[in-house]
């Protein structure tokens, strides 16, 4: 029979409290899923390379304000770790005394006693040692809870709720916007937001040294700001304040996630930085650049541009049968710019021309060219995608671009143009003289090079 621990006794004597329901991760689980958001992942699929439930991941991102809830860094070996506190436990159910228990996991032996006294499970009524409860137990102890500056600063707080939610007045002082009511979440693309003087986190804390230039306790980081914004229970501003910020989010998004956002399609092997020389130097025809120009009622006109003679073509995008009927959020875009339909207009507007000038095809990370894999098998373009928000790696693009918006302004439906006038507008461009081509047109340099290689 297994001898008592007389740590495990003064326990018992001591009448150590329990600390409530152990949480549904340890650390270290908690350390992988915030390492996996940090890289982009999403809330679920962090969870589960954790190691915990997926409901749990979305409960510590939300609760967290999509900000890590503890230091990611590694803890020192001056404490115990779990899998020590698990060998504690395996060596004592044998029967092991403190002594020996610290030899054989290189400790001081008062370090053992001390556990044991300090983290014993005594809920079941007779002192017991868990690994999974001294952990619960270590994890609280470790607690270092700080007052965040701006709740324990009232004067402070007033300042910054003000310049970031204070009411929006018209000349008689009455207050002007629509009334929103808050969510709990983002109030999403075309929808009233709340009117308010929204200082930017940054301008808050920036201004403060020039209202209070000779107060110290008037100073807050912009970054203090936010995690009072997104973290709850830091007792500082309400989350509805959210609704001010420019971007209104109610939870912060990693930077990584926002960069990889609806772009799990373009792979480092498509990237512009793997298109071939020929095409950067516009020695030799056949390289293209795209993009959409758009309109209202989410109407689009694509384009495409060859790099060496600057030649244009324009994609006739009609709208859906759906166009006029009333949409909802989950309806579908009720334009021709969804992927299919972008697909199908460059497949057909470039199998027109030879196959020597179908070489390659450049467009940015949008998602209308999801499909890109099917557009690559059906006209033998290689496509490539620019680095994320990076236009001017599409400078000939962007700049017809600027020349095409003087026939389809910004603020305009670009649906009602028909094919024919999308084809005169492109002619219109390439019969039009260019002091990069020597005062020659496009059309002129595409057709000597078609003569040659003929």
């Amino acid at each position: 029979m297994p001898r008592r621990s007389r740590a495990l006794d003064r326990a018992a004597a001591a009448g150590t409290r329990g600390v409530g329901r152990p949480p549904a991760g340890r650390r270290e689980h908690r350390v992988r899923f915030w390492e996996a958001i940090a890289r982009g992942a999403s809330s679920v699929d962090a969870a589960t390379e954790a190691g915990v439930l997926p409901s749990i991941g979305v409960r510590w991102f939300r609760k967290g304000g999509g900000m890590p809830s503890l230091d990611l860094a590694p803890v020192s070996g001056r404490y115990l770790s779990f899998t020590e506190r698990e060998e504690i436990a395996v060596l004592l159910a044998g029967g092991c005394g403190v002594r020996e228990i610290a030899r054989q996991l290189g400790r001081a032996p008062s370090t053992i006693s001390r556990e044991l006294q300090r983290n014993a499970a005594l809920r079941t009524g007779r002192p017991e040692y868990r690994a999974s409860t001294a952990q619960t137990h270590a994890d609280h102890r470790a607690r270092r809870p700080k007052p965040a500056k701006l709740a324990v600063n009232p004067e402070l707080r007033r300042y910054v709720r003000d310049r970031l939610a204070g009411s929006v007045q018209r000349p008689d002082g009455s207050v002007a916007g629509p009334d929103v009511g808050w969510r709990g979440r983002r109030n999403g693309p075309r929808r009233d937001r709340r009117w308010g003087k929204s200082w930017s986190p940054e301008q808050i804390a920036g201004r403060l040294r020039v209202d209070f230039p000779d107060d110290e306790s008037m100073r807050v980081s912009h970054e203090a700001i936010y995690q009072s914004l997104y973290v709850q229970g830091r007792g500082a501003l309400r989350r509805e304040l959210t609704a001010c910020l420019r971007t209104g989010r109610a939870l912060r998004v990693p930077r990584a996630r926002t960069t990889r956002r609806n772009k799990r399609f373009v792979t480092d092997e498509i990237l512009i930085s793997e298109r071939p020389a020929e095409a950067h130097d516009r020695a030799v025809p056949g390289h293209w650049e795209g993009d959409l120009i758009l309109g209202t009622g989410r109407s689009a006109i694509g384009t495409l541009v060859e790099r060496s003679s600057r030649f244009t073509m324009l994609l006739h995008l009609p709208p859906m049968e759906a166009h006029n009927s009333p949409g909802t959020e989950s309806s579908p875009a009720v334009t021709g710019a969804g992927a299919a339909a972008v697909r199908d207009a460059i497949a057909d507007t470039i199998t027109t021309l030879p196959e020597q000038l179908r070489r390659s095809l450049t467009w940015d990370q949008g998602i209308e060219m999801a499909q890109h894999v099917q557009l690559r098998l059906d006209t033998g373009l290689q496509i490539y995608f620019c680095d994320p928000r990076s236009p001017w790696q599409r400078g000939t693009n962007e700049n017809t671009n600027g020349l095409l918006r003087q026939y389809f302004p910004r603020g305009t439906d670009l649906a009602r143009h028909s094919a024919e006038e999308l084809e005169a507008v492109a002619a219109a461009l390439n019969s039009r003289p260019r002091k990069t081509l020597a005062w020659r047109t496009p059309a002129e340099v595409l057709t000597e090079y078609l003569t040659a290689a003929a």
